[in-house]
Parts: structure tokens; C-alpha cells; sequence
């Protein structure tokens, strides 16, 4: 049952060739159904190499995709995007990276208009051959986090508190219809959690008239509101980071401030957490997972090129070990390779390289 011992957040750098044709259907040089045969063939080569390298769960690399998050957001009926742009600050060893994406408008009821990556999915269940499909989605909390009640047009929501149950069941839905299609593991990938452990992040969601003190609150009931429903026999597990963006992060801090809230309420069956750096903290607040809920350390950096240490691999499992059963353990990437289109600062290769490690890696710790 997943989330496995070895396992892997999603995202994956995009082939060279995919890139092109990309580039070629935005100029007008290359047809939809082109570059959808091009997505096709990039999709089953990177689910045989997943297979190949000993993986049991396989995504599509989000290969379709421009972004993790804004690609569904957008299709969710009721959200348009912005005129005005968002402004986020990325930093890593060598300065800052200004990011200004599009914002996003909640201008019309939330609604699912039609099942968000169904024909992905479908493809790419139709790929796999040992390997457990796995379908990756932002959270609902994602549809709130950027903009607050800002975003959210007080013609349509003068009480926030139909949005957000409107938000639920749109959700609730969207699970529903895909495991309708065969999905058995779904990963709703949310960085707002991470996020509100940065006391620089909770001043931002003061600015924004939200209550920093709480929101992660109000975002765990609402995860819960859209996933208590699901199909038996489906797995669905949150990602957490605090940024991934062309090998450079947004936020810092450890997972203290949310994890008691975090750890005991949310009712997923699996965190995939951070922890390539000092910027998580430690394994401390580990101590608040419940039993029977499995834990995905992510000690594998995604965001440079060069190899861990194995050896101290298997140590920083044992330190977490002290904190939670370690039956419960598992080990992936702390982060996608390519959580947008642009990839991280690291080669193919490299990036294979790193799923080895944590295969050969969980073999020797877990049997």
C-alpha cells in the first residue's frame, strides 16, 4: 500500500525534445495533437525508467503541465486568472529570484466543471505495468493561499464560509471521479503549510486581513471536508515544501508551529515532508504522527545535482526514528524535480541518480 518505502514526490524535468515541441506549439509551429504525441512518448519512457529503477508508484512527471498547482486551479469552474500578477520572492545561495506568475480571481461560484486530468491520468495508468499510478493535485488550501479574501469576489462570497464549502465539494467530487477512472493513490501537493511555519509568511497573511494565527487550521478542516468521503481502497497522502522554483525556495522554518494541528487532525494516510536542510528544522515534532499514519522523509535534495551520502541517509532515518515508529517511515526527494516548467539545476541523469538512492537506500533500511 502506498505511500512506499521508496517513493517520490511527482514532478519531473522535462525532456529536452518536450521542451522544443513546447516551444514549437506556443509559436504556432506545431499542432495540439503534435504536441500531445510528443507529451505521449516523453510520458512512457520516464514511467519505464521510474519502473526500471525499482520505483513502485509512477507519475507522468506532470509533463503535460506548465505548473504544479495553477494548471488545475484554472479549470476549476468559478476561478479565472488575474490581470494582476502576484509578486514572490525565491532565494537560494545566490540571491534572489523574482517570480511574478499570474494571480488568480474567484469570480463565479466554485464548481468542477469536468474531471480535472482525466485524459492524463488515463494515459498514464495505461503506461504503468507493476508500478501504482499516481495522480498529484494541489490542495484546496492552494485556491486561497495566494490572493486570501482578496481574490474571492464579495458579490459572489459575502460569507467566505460557502466558498469554502463550495471549494470542499468541488473536491469531494474531483476524488470521486477520478478514482472512477482507476486512481488508487492521489497526492494533494500543498505548500501553505510549510509556509505558516515562517513567522515572514504568517506577516503576509496578516497583510492580507487572514489570521495567521489559525489558517492552517481552517485548511486542514477543508482538506478534510474534500477527502472523508473517498472511495475505500484509495491512498491519498499531502506533499509539503516551502518552495520550489528553479532550484530555489520561498520560506523557512521547522514544521512546530502546525505540526500538533497537523499531525493529529489532517486525515490522509501519509506526509511527504522536507527535510534536505536546516531550513525544515529537525524531527522533533514528528512526535505528534499518530500510529498507523506513514511519514515520507524527504532527505534527497531535488534542488542540486550532486549525490547524498547513503550512510547518512540511514543516520538521519534513525534520528527521525526516535520520534515515530519506524515501520512508519518511508523515504523520497523532499520536492519534485520540475515543479514548474523550467526544472531545477540538475541534469537528467542526476535526477535518476537520486530516485537510485532512495530505492537502494529503503531496500537496505526497511528489507
Amino acid at each position: 500500500m502506498p505511500p512506499f518505502r521508496a517513493d517520490h514526490v511527482g514532478s519531473l524535468l522535462r525532456p529536452a525534445a518536450l521542451l522544443r515541441a513546447r516551444e514549437q506549439f506556443a509559436a504556432g509551429t506545431l499542432p495540439a495533437d503534435g504536441l500531445r504525441a510528443v507529451e505521449d512518448a516523453a510520458i512512457a519512457e520516464v514511467v519505464r525508467r521510474q519502473e526500471e529503477i525499482g520505483l513502485e508508484s509512477a507519475t507522468d512527471g506532470e509533463f503535460r503541465r506548465t505548473s504544479w498547482h495553477m494548471d488545475f486551479i484554472y479549470q476549476l469552474g468559478g476561478i479565472t486568472q488575474a490581470e494582476e500578477r502576484m509578486h514572490v520572492q525565491f532565494h537560494n545561495q545566490d540571491g534572489t529570484i523574482e517570480f511574478d506568475p499570474p494571480a488568480l480571481r474567484v469570480a463565479a461560484p466554485v464548481r468542477l466543471e469536468q474531471t480535472i486530468f482525466a485524459d492524463a491520468f488515463t494515459y498514464l495508468r495505461s503506461q504503468v505495468g507493476a508500478a501504482t499510478p499516481k495522480l498529484t493535485i494541489p490542495s484546496p488550501s492552494m485556491v486561497h493561499y495566494r490572493g486570501g479574501r482578496a481574490a474571492i469576489d464579495a458579490a459572489v462570497y459575502p460569507d467566505l464560509e460557502q466558498f469554502w464549502d463550495d471549494l470542499s465539494a468541488a473536491y469531494a467530487e474531483q476524488i470521486r471521479r477520478v478514482a472512477g477512472l482507476g486512481c488508487t493513490y492521489l497526492q494533494l501537493d500543498d505548500t501553505s503549510l510549510a509556509y505558516l511555519n515562517d513567522p515572514a509568511q504568517r506577516e503576509l497573511v496578516a497583510a492580507q486581513g487572514g489570521d495567521p494565527q489559525h489558517q492552517h487550521e481552517r485548511y486542514i478542516r477543508q482538506i478534510n471536508a474534500a477527502i472523508d468521503d473517498r472511495p475505500a481502497g484509495m491512498t491519498i497522502t499531502t506533499h509539503m515544501c516551502r518552495g520550489n522554483f528553479r532550484s530555489s525556495w520561498a520560506a523557512s522554518g521547522g514544521y512546530d508551529f502546525v505540526a500538533e494541528a497537523l499531525f493529529t487532525r489532517l486525515n490522509v494516510d501519509g506526509f511527504f515532508l522536507e527535510f534536505d536542510d536546516e531550513r525544515s528544522g529537525g524531527f522533533a515534532p514528528l512526535r505528534f504522527v499518530p500510529p498507523g499514519k506513514r511519514v515520507v522523509l524527504g532527505l534527497v535534495t531535488t534542488k542540486r545535482g550532486a549525490l547524498e551520502d547513503k550512510d547518512q541517509l540511514k543516520r538521519r532515518i534513525d534520528e527521525a526514528a526516535k520520534y515515530v515508529d519506524p515501520d512508519q517511515l518511508c523515504l523520497s526527494p523532499q520536492c519534485g524535480f520540475s515543479s514548474t516548467v523550467e526544472g531545477n539545476a540538475l541534469t537528467e541523469e542526476q535526477q535518476f541518480a537520486k530516485l537510485r538512492l532512495v530505492v537502494e537506500t529503503a531496500r537496505e533500511v526497511w528489507g
